[in-house]
């Protein structure tokens, strides 16, 4: 059972003063890290781009980034840093992320996940999403495939299993 986060957890828009915060734990959760640049750009000049950042106490622990085309969310990536995983912050950043972009209008999510990474394909089980496909090759750092994830949000704040649209997004 995972242990609660310790302090006043709170959700809010990235800003580009958290870049450096951001940097931090992205270079801690991936073996093939986004640069800060990349949070820039998509910060300033991908209007499809929505990217939320969880704080323990004040301080950005983690993050989550979304598109949202038409009615549907196409999740960018999650992390949460490694010093704060295991007290449910994962799990509530991207319920807080689904809420959000179904309030903008998504009607459905989409996101990409590591083969080998079943921690995830759990916490993403859990809230709702399906098994849908696989991207051979996906990752660049190690040519690992991705397992392709689908989740339909309806108008009752519930999650119903769904396979969405298999186009990709990117």
């Amino acid at each position: 059972m995972p242990k609660k986060a310790e302090g006043e957890v709170a959700f809010r828009p990235m800003q580009i003063s958290d870049l450096p915060q951001i940097e931090l734990v992205e270079n801690e959760s991936f073996t093939a890290p986004w640069p800060r640049q990349a949070f820039y750009n998509e910060l300033v000049y991908n209007q499809f781009a929505h990217y939320t950042v969880v704080t323990v106490d004040g301080k950005v622990v983690g993050y989550c980034g979304c598109w949202l085309i038409l009615d549907e969310a196409h999740i960018t990536n999650i992390a949460i840093h490694p010093d704060y995983r295991g007290r449910g912050l994962g799990e509530a950043t991207l319920t807080h992320v689904m809420e959000m972009a179904k309030a903008m209008g998504a009607t459905k999510m989409t996101l990409e996940v590591r083969v080998s990474n079943t921690a995830a394909q759990s916490l993403y089980e859990k809230l709702g999403f399906v098994r849908s496909g696989i991207r051979p090759k996906y990752y660049t750092d190690n040519q690992e495939d991705a397992i392709i994830m689908w989740v339909t949000l309806n108008e009752q704040g519930k999650r119903n299993l769904g396979t969405g649209n298999r186009n990709q997004l990117r």
